[in-house]
């Protein structure tokens, strides 16, 4: 990360940093999940989130990856059309539909997490110290959640 010579962050830089470092480590965890399960990183992570948080909504998986419903709606139809997510009735509000894992989908999310585990580790581990990457982890989850709970960034539809 750029400084400048009175210490100063360089935010440019250090946004630029940022977001480029995000889109390697995503494409490469895209061609590792591709090559040995057949799904990309977004199908990844619908399908942990919703393995982790079962009889989750359409609008939980929105709010927590802060994209539009429709986008994530049409992520859940080609998930379901795989066989791994159902769809069930929502007794609490007939507007929306409790999203589950089928067997399938469970397998696979449990496969492939050793997959993307095995991947950041080798990704980020060989750059990073312990105490590097416990720094950068604390700092990232403190700055995601002042934004999270400011509402920063949350699309509008």
């Amino acid at each position: 990360m750029a400084c400048t010579s009175g210490g100063m962050v360089d935010l440019p830089g250090f946004f630029a940093d940022l977001v480029r470092c995000e889109t390697r480590l995503y494409n490469a965890l895209n061609d590792r999940l591709r090559e040995g399960h057949g799904i990309v990183t977004s199908q990844f992570e619908f399908l942990r989130f919703l393995r982790d948080r079962p009889g989750a909504r359409v609008a939980d998986l929105a709010a927590e990856f802060a994209i539009g419903v429709g986008a994530t709606s049409k992520g859940i139809d080609r998930l379901e059309k795989q066989g791994w997510v159902v769809r069930q009735p929502n007794p609490a509000d007939r507007r929306s539909s409790l999203l589950a894992l089928t067997d399938d989908g469970s397998k696979l999310v449990d496969e492939a997490e050793r997959t993307f585990t095995d991947g950041l580790a080798v990704l980020i581990g060989d750059t990073l110290d312990g105490s590097s990457a416990s720094s950068a982890a604390r700092a990232l989850s403190t700055l995601r959640s002042v934004l999270e709970r400011n509402e920063i960034g949350t699309p509008t539809g």
